[in-house]
Order: structure tokens, then C-alpha cells, then sequence
């Protein structure tokens, strides 16, 4: 299965590598409205308004403030009193703080009524972006190409993610140089993660037509929007509900892209706890995603390799709940013939057993760490050679991490937990609410 899988890696980069890139198109052509998210986010929300506002001077920015607890709202209503394209989205408890696509959904019936009804609804794009997030500058007109939006059989457009602080020598500043080297490198493998295996499947997906949306640098025309809306809005109850949202504008029929010449900055997380916590919401909005999978394959709205593709990744977290048990066999055989058969095991390992136990152990590693060197190349060659390969096989030992997280995932779905605290922002110093620790 490991050498499979390998090969499913390889064709994965050599696809990467050979992607096409769009050419630009005329942001003008669109109106662009930015929705951001936030609950208690008073460390970051006041520089991320100043930046879209200066960056992109046509598109409105609209904030939700979440029952905030600090000065988030204060921060907020500041920008709005002084900017007219700077709206403020009030949510009260004890309606508020139930989760991040009841937010997006309080700000689009803001949104949707307050544009003008001869304003072209699918020349309006809604832009999902984190209250820590930072768009290229060119992400507008990286979107407005004529294969991504200006092709009108596109509903939704996911630009590329990478980490703000990848280059942050020390996250911890008052700590030693151990927690350092640890905090830099998991937010390092982050950035690797997005800027090359993440990045490659969203490419391969183009082929199929089955690119996923993430949370953060997520672009949806109004009118999609408009047809996905049920009950409260567009934005569906799952913990995944960026994937979820572009699982529905597909079944709509409508195509989803994926933009690798744009990007959004977030902030990666250093403490491996909130790191856990992270991807273990993740697996179970996963899991709990798999319900679509009948209505995927009824539907014909997406092809049949698309829908193996989507087949695949909506089963992960359950191949690794799997992979956790399978995968460690041919050690346990190999560690329980060592003790009860030594002799025939040295002349097996003499005789060419090492080398295929060798062999295995490479392939478990190499199908991870050859994105070191990529991410090498996607960065300019900014890296040494020897950096990146260290990273590439640091890559490969995180990944096993997610076998944890799975399992951790499934405890919460069979404890019925759904529900999740805000996660923490590196530079908040006080937190008022509950923050997410662990699962």
C-alpha cells in the first residue's frame, strides 16, 4: 500500500511541477466584498481592515463581530464611523458564537440585502478572509482571469495558503533555544504543507474538476450563494464548512478553481497542543462530510473520477484509523520472529530481508520528505538543498501525527462533540473566552 501510495505522490508532483498558470484579468469587472470573521480578535482585526482597505481601495470590507468580549467591537465600529466601504455585522449572544458558518451566514442576509438590485449579483464575489489574513496584492486580479471568474461557469475560486510567520526565527521569545527550534519548524512544516502537497492535490483536482475551498481565501460569487442558501444562508452546520460549502456549490452545478498565482497569509501555529487541537477539528469535520457522499455519486454533476477523488479524501481520516493498525504489522512480525526465532531471522535479514525492510522504511519516509525539495523550488531557492530535505523528512514525521488526530476525532464523534472554543492567536496575550487547548 505504502508503494501505491508513492506512486500516487509522484504523479501528484510531476503534475504540480508541469501546472499551468493564468494570466490576469480586470478586477474592475467585478465587485469585490470581503468578509472577516472575528471573535475577540483585538490583537489583529485593526491592522487586517488597515491592509484590505489600503491594498484593495474598490472592494468593501464587512466584519463580523461575534459577541466579542474584548475591544474587537470598539476596533471595528472605529473603522466603519470613519470608512464607508468598512460595514460592521453585529452578532448577539445568545444567537452568536455558534460557529464560523453561522457568522458568514449573518453577514451574506447583511450583505444580500443591502446590495442594490441593479448591481449584476454574479459580477459580486464574497471573499472569506481570517482576521489575521493577508491577500496577495495581485489576488484580485489573479481571480478576475478569464479561466477563473471571468469564466462564468465558475462558481468559487481557493487561492493558495501560506504561513505569515514562517520566517520567525524565535515564536517564543522568552523561552530557550530548544522550544525554539521545535515552535519554528512545525510552523516551517506548515507552510510546506500548503505551498506543496496541499497546493499539488488542489492542482491535480483542477484535471477532475473537484478543487476544494479552504476557510481562509475563499472567493464565491453572490449568485452561487444565492442558490446554496437554505434556511439561514449558504454555509452548512459541519466543523469543515469551507469544504462543505464547495462540495454544495458543485452539487449546484457549478465548477470550482483553484489559484496558485495569488495567495492569503495566515499564521501558522507553533505549540504542537493548539496544532492538534487544529487538525483534529479538521478530521472530524471530515468525517462528518462523508454523509455527502451518496448525494455525490447520484448526482452527475461531478465526474466519476472527481467523485473517486472526493471518494478518497473524505475517507483519510478512516484509512488512518486503519493505517494505524495495519501499518505496524510487518515491524510486530519482524520484532516477534527476532525474539522467538533469532537464527532464522538473521539469516532471513543476511539473505536480502534487510534490504526489503530498508526498502519499507524509505518508502514510508520518501513519499512524504520528496516535498522538501519542491518546497525549495516554490520558494525561489531561498533554502539550502540541506534545509529542505531536512524539512521534507521532518514533513513525513508530522504527517503520522494525523493518525493521532483521527483517532482523537473519532473519540469526540462517538462522544457527540461538535462543538469547539475559539483558537488562540500567537500574539494574544489575554483571553477572556474559552480557547482551544485539546480536543
Amino acid at each position: 500500500m505504502s508503494g501505491v501510495f508513492l506512486i500516487y505522490v509522484v504523479v501528484l508532483a510531476v503534475t504540480y511541477l508541469r501546472r499551468e498558470h493564468y494570466p490576469d484579468g480586470d478586477s474592475r469587472n467585478f465587485d469585490w466584498h470581503f468578509l472577516v470573521p472575528c471573535r475577540d480578535e483585538e490583537a489583529v482585526i485593526g491592522a487586517t481592515i488597515a491592509y484590505l482597505r489600503d491594498t484593495f481601495p474598490r472592494a468593501h470590507v464587512w466584519v463580523i463581530d461575534d459577541a466579542s468580549e474584548d475591544a474587537t467591537g470598539a476596533i471595528v465600529s472605529a473603522h466603519a464611523a470613519a470608512d464607508k466601504q468598512v460595514h460592521q455585522v453585529r452578532r448577539q449572544l445568545p444567537d452568536a458564537r455558534t460557529g464560523k458558518g453561522d457568522a458568514l451566514n449573518a453577514a451574506y442576509r447583511v450583505l444580500s440585502d443591502w446590495i442594490h438590485p441593479s448591481r449584476p449579483r454574479d459580477r459580486c464575489v464574497v471573499v472569506v478572509v481570517d482576521a489575521d489574513g493577508r491577500l496577495s496584492r495581485n489576488a484580485l486580479e489573479a481571480c478576475a482571469s478569464d479561466r477563473l471568474f471571468g469564466d462564468d461557469s465558475v462558481g468559487a475560486v481557493q487561492i493558495e495558503v501560506r504561513m505569515i510567520n514562517r520566517d520567525v526565527r524565535q515564536p517564543y521569545p522568552d523561552s530557550g533555544r530548544v522550544r525554539n527550534f521545535f515552535g519554528r519548524t512545525l510552523v516551517r512544516l506548515q507552510d510546506l504543507e500548503f505551498r506543496t502537497a496541499i497546493s499539488a492535490m488542489q492542482v491535480s483536482r483542477r484535471k477532475v474538476g473537484t478543487v476544494g475551498m479552504g476557510g481562509n481565501g475563499q472567493f464565491t460569487r453572490l449568485s452561487v450563494l444565492d442558490r446554496l442558501a437554505e434556511g439561514s444562508g449558504p454555509w452548512r452546520g459541519s466543523l469543515l464548512e469551507d469544504f462543505e460549502l464547495g462540495v454544495h456549490v458543485l452539487l449546484a452545478g457549478f465548477r470550482t478553481e483553484y489559484c496558485d498565482d495569488a495567495w492569503v497569509d495566515q499564521e501558522a501555529l507553533p505549540q504542537l497542543d493548539r496544532f492538534l487541537a487544529q487538525r483534529t477539528r479538521w478530521a472530524q469535520g471530515t468525517m462528518q462530510c462523508i454523509r455527502y457522499l451518496p448525494t455525490l455519486w447520484r448526482s452527475g454533476r461531478v465526474s466519476n473520477v472527481g467523485v473517486l477523488e472526493l471518494s478518497y479524501f473524505l475517507a483519510q481520516p478512516w484509512l488512518q484509523l486503519f493505517g494505524t493498525i495495519t501499518y505496524p504489522l510487518p515491524v510486530i512480525a519482524f520484532v516477534n520472529n527476532l525474539v522467538l526465532y533469532p537464527a532464522q531471522t538473521m539469516i532471513y535479514l543476511g539473505n536480502g530481508g534487510a534490504v526489503l525492510f530498508a526498502i519499507y522504511v524509505l518508502v514510508g519516509i520518501a513519499q512524504f520528505a520528496l516535498w522538501g525539495p519542491i518546497y525549495r523550488r516554490q520558494s525561489g531557492g531561498a533554502y539550502s538543498w540541506w534545509r529542505c530535505i531536512g524539512w521534507g523528512i521532518a514533513f513525513s514525521f508530522m504527517m503520522y501525527l494525523f493518525y493521532l488526530t483521527a483517532w482523537r476525532a473519532l473519540g469526540r464523534v462517538v462522544r457527540g462533540h461538535n462543538g469547539w472554543a475559539k483558537t488562540r492567536r500567537n500574539r494574544e496575550v489575554n483571553v477572556l473566552g474559552p480557547v482551544s487547548k485539546d480536543s
